[in-house]
């Protein structure tokens, strides 16, 4: 089922808390929102499950306009943050429970439920309490019942921000998993980084009830649209410039600490233009090279097991951070290392 936004707006009183929303979740699409608290985007989710209605703009389902649209006449399923399991009912009884209230035969009932549990996995507890079952498998027991509607629209709210951390790592691999299986649109709301970036088949990133960036995980990473979407997915260094040359291959940047290359150039950029650009700490790497390299000082050193965190600083005092991969030697602080940076590595911006 195709989900289509079109300047949709929302306001709670005085506060307007999603401005003009536009995109189109794809036909079996995994999409999510992704963004700091406060964004908007657990807002935007009820608002597709019809909990809330648009101030403004319109929602289609396929070619269906569902503004007005009651929640029960949506045909989607809800995975909620803190599960909602009815702590009476058994494993199976929970899982039944929409098709109860969807007066679903009592065979076609039972068929449905087993179905769904084993999609999950969860076939062997189907007569157990909730609070029998550790807080993955009362993930997957909300997740059954969501799938066992059969719904065109799967909605999941923050759903593995209540489970620990390898218990995160599992989930993640099984709602990948069990969205390959059922093919249903889904779209999922997370502040996690890291749950995006490994499930997700495109993101939206919000900030203040605006979208700042769509696409899929690779491109919203590796070339983000501005300074925030840059912080928020992940870690970045930051130097400020001015631009001393535009050439085909990409442009020259002068700063502090000598000039740099960068392969991109912000649109209308020209010669003198100030501007600020980053580059991961992962994308530093030990060695010289033609450009952007540097003799640094290792200021700070923290050894994490599969990886190891430098603070470097550059001669003329700026610092920045590297990661580096299965680290073997042993950096002192107050070595030196050659290092450099690849110009397609670095996302440059106008200086505001």
């Amino acid at each position: 089922m195709r989900v289509q936004l079109r300047r949709v707006s929302k306001v709670f009183g005085a506060t307007r808390v999603l401005r003009d929303i536009t995109f189109e979740v794809a036909d079996r699409e995994l999409f999510f929102l992704l963004g700091p608290s406060g964004c908007g985007k657990t807002t935007l989710l009820r608002l597709i499950a019809g909990f809330y209605q648009p101030d403004d703009g319109e929602l289609h389902f396929g070619d269906r306009r569902m503004n007005g649209v009651e929640p029960h006449r949506r045909n989607t399923g809800m995975v909620f943050q803190n599960y909602a399991l009815w702590p009476h009912l058994s494993v199976s009884q929970n899982v039944a429970y929409g098709l109860e209230v969807r007066s679903v035969p009592a065979g076609e009932l039972r068929q449905r439920v087993d179905e769904a549990l084993r999609t999950v996995r969860m076939e062997a507890y189907a007569d157990r309490a909730p609070n029998q079952l550790s807080g993955g498998q009362q993930q997957r027991v909300a997740l059954a019942r969501a799938l066992v509607v059969r719904p065109d629209v799967l909605l999941l709210d923050e759903p593995l921000s209540n489970l620990d951390a390898r218990l995160r790592l599992e989930m993640r691999d099984e709602i990948r998993r069990i969205h390959d299986e059922t093919r249903i649109t889904t779209i999922y709301v997370t502040h996690d980084q890291k749950e995006a970036l490994s499930m997700a088949d495109r993101m939206a990133v919000l900030r203040d009830g605006v979208i700042e960036q769509i696409g899929p995980p690779r491109t919203v990473y590796r070339q983000p649209a501005n300074r925030f979407v840059a912080d928020f997915i992940g870690e970045a260094n930051w130097l400020d410039g001015v631009i001393r040359e535009i050439r085909e291959d990409g442009m020259a940047i002068e700063t502090r600490s000598g000039l740099w290359h960068a392969a991109m150039v912000p649109e209308g950029a020209v010669v003198g233009t100030p501007v600020e650009f980053g580059f991961r700490p992962e994308a530093v790497r030990l060695g010289s090279s033609g450009r952007n390299a540097w003799v640094a000082t290792a200021e700070s050193v923290t050894y994490l097991g599969e990886t190891e965190q430098t603070l470097f600083r550059f001669p003329d005092g700026s610092r920045f951070k590297a990661f580096e991969q299965d680290p073997v030697e042993v950096r002192l602080v107050g070595s030196t290392a050659d290092v450099h940076v690849l110009p397609s590595s670095l996302f440059v911006f106008p200086k505001r």
